[in-house]
Formats: structure tokens, C-alpha cells, sequence
């Protein structure tokens, strides 16, 4: 449950991240731990995603960036893939209602091509169910790789290029941000990062130049309300510079 006077206190206290990206990591860990199925792990992880989506809601943030499943993921014993699938399917039909009443909208990056019929299906069935809500964006990266989003981008600019659309002098940061899949959505300013791993295994590797990390000991099916809070906090109290000095930011 939500304690709604420590959201009072932090909405008080400002310095908000408005985009925050969400490796949820350690199901496996925490199953084996408790003598359960990996699978079970990632089910009992449906309750933390829908902890922190109802904490960002009630923060009034702008958008959460999920890793729900990673190029690399592929790479799993084929019945783990499998089972996630079949996770992705009931999570989104079962969730649909109410993030609709909560004017939450559902967005994706990575290559959602790749998945089977039936979840790539009822994911671009639930984005079209919720595409008009105006709240809390949960953007979820489905077999999505930074890596392979650098070389897409790259390819696509060499591209333009060989047509004459864009001179090569003309590439520049700002050109490329525009190509990726986040364009529209902003760099994240914080990363939560749960499981004790500190590595941010190729998720947004360009967007977050400049983000503030945050690492938790805490296993994914763990995580809740507070634990998302601990992690607003934190940042609160970070000084982003930017390359700058305090004294320039003072000014």
C-alpha cells in the first residue's frame, strides 16, 4: 500500500526524475532461494511492476522504461522463453483495465517483430487500447539490445546519406539522438537497478550518459512502493553537473 504522506513529502521536496529506466533484475536468484521455478520468479515479478507503475502514478512522473526482455534473452533455455511469453500475454491482458483507468499509456522500443504471434500481438493490442491516455507512459523494452539501436541508428544516418538526404559534416549528437527509439521520450534520470548486479548489461546505452544510478541488494519480486521511493530520495540528493562544476550551478 501506498503510504501517501511520504508521497506528499517527496512531490514537497521537488527535484523529481520525470523518465526512470528499471532493470528488474534477480527473479531467478529469488525463486531458487525460496526452492521455486525460475518461472515462478518472474510471475511473483508482475507484483513489483505493478508496485512501481502505482508509485509513479501517484508522483505524477512522466514515463517508466521497463527492460522486460533483452536481445540477449534469447539466448535462455527455450521453456524459460517460452514461459515469459505466455507471462507477457496474461500480464497485458490482465493489467489492461486498469491501466486504462488510470490514464496510464503503454509504449514499446526494440525490435517487437521478434516476438511470437501471440504476445507481439497483445502488446500492439494493449498500445492501441491505451494510445489516447494522456498519464504515466510505461514504455517496455522488449528484445531490445543499446547496441543494436547504436547500429541501427547508424545504419539508418549512412543511409540518408548515400540518398544526399544529410550531409555527413551535418551528423552530429543531436541528429543522432532524433534516430533513436526514445527520441520523443527524453534521456532517463535514473536508473534502479535491482538483484546487487552494478552493470547496465547494454539497456540504453546511449541515453544514459548522464543518468544517476541507483543499485539495490533487493531481488526484483521484492521490490515495492518503498523501495521505489528509497530510490526517489536518493536522488533527490544527487547534484547533477553535467560536466560542470557546483559553483556554475549555483549561479
Amino acid at each position: 500500500m501506498i503510504d501517501d504522506q511520504r508521497v506528499e513529502k517527496i512531490k514537497k521536496s521537488g527535484n523529481l526524475p520525470q523518465h526512470i529506466a528499471i532493470i528488474m533484475d534477480g527473479n531467478g536468484r529469488w525463486a531458487k532461494s525460496k526452492g521455486l521455478s525460475r518461472v515462478e520468479g518472474h510471475k511473483c515479478g508482475v507484483e513489483s511492476v505493478r508496485a512501481v507503475v502505482e508509485s509513479a502514478g501517484a508522483l505524477n512522473l512522466r514515463a517508466l522504461t521497463l527492460y522486460t526482455f533483452s536481445s540477449e534473452n534469447w539466448a535462455r533455455p527455450k521453456s524459460e522463453i517460452s514461459a515469459l511469453m505466455s507471462l507477457i500475454v496474461r500480464t497485458v491482458k490482465n493489467e489492461v483495465d486498469e491501466l486504462d483507468k488510470n490514464n496510464v499509456r503503454l509504449t514499446v522500443i526494440g525490435d517487437i517483430d521478434a516476438l511470437p504471434p501471440a504476445p507481439r500481438l497483445g502488446v500492439k493490442n494493449t498500445i492501441e487500447r491505451l494510445r489516447k491516455n494522456t498519464g504515466l507512459i510505461v514504455n517496455l523494452a522488449l528484445s531490445y539490445g543499446g547496441r543494436q539501436e547504436i547500429v541501427e541508428v547508424a545504419k539508418a544516418l549512412a543511409q540518408q546519406a548515400i540518398a544526399g538526404e544529410v550531409e555527413i559534416t551535418k551528423i552530429d549528437e543531436e541528429l543522432f539522438k532524433r534516430q533513436l527509439q526514445t527520441s520523443w521520450l527524453g534521456d532517463p534520470d535514473l536508473l534502479i537497478r535491482t538483484g546487487g548486479e552494478m552493470r547496465i548489461s547494454n539497456f540504453l546505452l546511449w541515453q544514459m550518459a548522464y543518468t544517476e544510478m541507483y543499485f539495490t541488494e533487493k531481488y526484483w519480486p521484492d521490490f515495492r512502493h518503498d523501495d521505489f521511493f528509497d530510490a526517489i530520495e536518493i536522488f533527490q540528493h544527487r547534484e547533477r553537473r553535467f560536466g560542470k562544476v557546483s559553483e556554475q550551478l549555483a549561479r
